[in-house]
């Protein structure tokens, strides 16, 4: 997948050079521009500890992965000196790791910081929502202080994309409980930046780290403000309080006039996607999911909702995925979506809504409080459900109201790692994962499909992985536990004063790691 530019943006370069021009921080007093940055994101992170999950994707800032990845998604060393060497039976990893690292508070870095990480991650007693992602892991031991063993239970194809989770402190978060214990807000990295304050619902500061391995960051001191609402995000970008923010395309569409900022647009793997609660009455009937997959128009939603800033989504998997199976593409059809529901007993209402044994074929539909670009897909989702009889009542909340209603009511909900296959079908799909956390909102549940995702989560054969996935897609387009709507590009708006910006395809989880920010600790200033 290729990255997509607009305005001035040129993505030859990976390092950012500033000019002299003032801003301002959130509390709207100056700054050095040369120095300082101030970025607008809609997710403020529950946690900063690694042992939770914060960071697991990369560039969390504070911390670093013992490999990283470039520009091009491709892996290099980070903590480690080079990529693995890997078992020919795929059973073993061996990271070799620099020497002379230490954390921001001094304490030397060694293979016990790696196996402490990956060991209180995958403990059952951590409240890690991501651990299940590291269940091919069988043990891990320090050989020495500077070499790191793992042990796999199965040949995990995808295992060095896990490569890049940040590895904490054994030192300062040992001897706590992970759930609960001061780390999880005072965190210690050996990342180009240090935590400098966080006021919750407010802001997150950050310094660049003085010791980092790297050299120390010139971009000195970072603020990131949390505004879960689009509009005043946009707002304080117009007001001059952000240098830069993430953006919907509909709400950045402005900016492009405007003298003085540039709008990036930058690909991802970000889905949006409606989950359909098996277990409810009306969208646990199949007739009514099946017909909500033909009834969408996601060309038209590209179109007027992504202002052409994305594409279309079929499923977890981009259609240009290798992985992706063509022949289970829905295609648009309202007509053969009509015919399903009058096939399965559902009949057109008084008031236009299809009843079946006397039930209306409604049922409620959740977004985000605040987040326009799940609004409007809430909402043209609703329009196409309409034409075909069935009614969506949209509704907005918060994630505290939202989630607890997940196995009972349907939401617009947010995915998308990439990388391999795995990391997407798993926990959207897999039975073992209903209701937990934000994973398989629907409690979708085929012991086909289970079985299949098991076959190529364990194997380490490519073909055998490509049918198992074929498998699950061929099942799920006969019996689709949600709606896939859209891959929505993540548009961000900066300040021209930063020039040779540039973006890496993203996953859903962008925020602080991703967005023009994303290699802040290479950026330079001009001589």
């Amino acid at each position: 997948m290729g990255l997509r530019k607009t305005g001035t943006i040129t993505a030859a370069a990976s390092v950012l050079f500033l000019g002299l021009v003032a801003c301002s921080t959130p509390e709207g007093s100056a700054k050095d521009a040369k120095s300082s940055v101030t970025i607008g994101v809609s997710y403020e992170p529950e946690t900063l500890s690694p042992l939770l999950g914060y960071g697991k994707d990369g560039n969390s800032k504070i911390f670093d992965g013992l490999l990283q990845r470039n520009q091009q998604m491709k892996l290099e060393p980070a903590l480690a000196t080079d990529l693995p060497e890997v078992s020919d039976d795929g059973l073993t990893y061996t990271f070799k790791l620099r020497e002379g690292v230490s954390f921001s508070d001094g304490a030397p870095f060694t293979a016990a910081d790696v196996v402490f990480t990956y060991d209180t991650i995958t403990d059952a007693k951590t409240n890690n929502a991501y651990a299940g992602e590291l269940d091919a892991i069988e043990d891990v031991q320090a050989s020495g202080s500077h070499k790191v063993v793992f042990t796999l239970k199965y040949p995990y194809a995808p295992f060095v994309e896990r490569a890049v989770l940040p590895i904490a402190s054994a030192k300062a978060a040992g001897g706590q409980d992970p759930n609960t214990g001061p780390y999880n807000t005072e965190p210690i990295g050996t990342g180009p930046y240090t935590l400098s304050s966080w006021r919750k619902g407010e802001k997150l500061t950050l310094k660049a780290n003085p010791g980092y391995w790297g050299g120390k960051p010139e971009i000195t001191d970072v603020t990131i403000a949390f505004i879960p609402d689009d509009d005043v995000r946009a707002t304080r970008l117009r007001a001059g309080e952000l240098d830069g923010a993430a953006l919907p395309p509909s709400v950045a569409e402005p900016f492009r006039k405007l003298d003085g900022l540039t709008v990036l647009n930058a690909e991802s793997v970000d889905y949006r996607s409606v989950s359909l609660p098996t277990g409810d009455p009306v969208t646990g009937d199949k007739a009514i999911r099946q017909a909500l997959n033909l009834a969408v128009d996601r060309d038209l939603m590209v179109e007027s909702i992504l202002k052409g800033a994305g594409r279309p989504a079929y499923s977890a998997l981009p259609d240009d995925s290798p992985w992706f199976l063509a022949s289970a593409k829905p295609v648009h059809d309202a007509a053969k979506a009509a015919q399903i529901l009058d096939e399965a007993g559902w009949k057109p209402g008084a008031d236009g809504v299809r009843v079946k044994d006397g039930r209306r074929a409604s049922f409620t539909l959740w977004y985000f409080s605040g987040d326009k670009l799940r609004q409007d897909h809430a909402l043209a989702y609703a329009s196409d459900a309409k034409k075909i009889g069935i009614e969506a009542k949209v509704q907005a909340g918060t994630r505290e109201v939202v989630q607890p209603l997940l196995g009972k009511d349907a939401m617009l909900a947010g995915g998308g790692a990439g990388f391999d296959p795995d990391f997407d079908l798993y926990p959207a799909l897999h039975s073992e994962l209903g209701g937990d956390g934000w994973n398989n909102m629907p409690h979708y549940s085929d012991a086909t499909v289970d079985q299949a995702l098991e076959i190529g989560r364990e194997s380490g054969d490519g073909t055998e992985r490509h049918v198992a996935y074929d498998t699950v897609q061929e099942r799920f387009a006969d019996d689709p536990g949600y709606t896939f709507l859209t891959f929505i590009d993540h548009v961000y708006v900066m300040s021209d004063t930063y020039a040779d910006l540039t973006t890496q395809v993203e996953p859903h989880d962008h925020g602080l790691a991703g967005g023009p920010w994303w290699n802040l600790q290479d950026w330079r200033l001009p001589k």
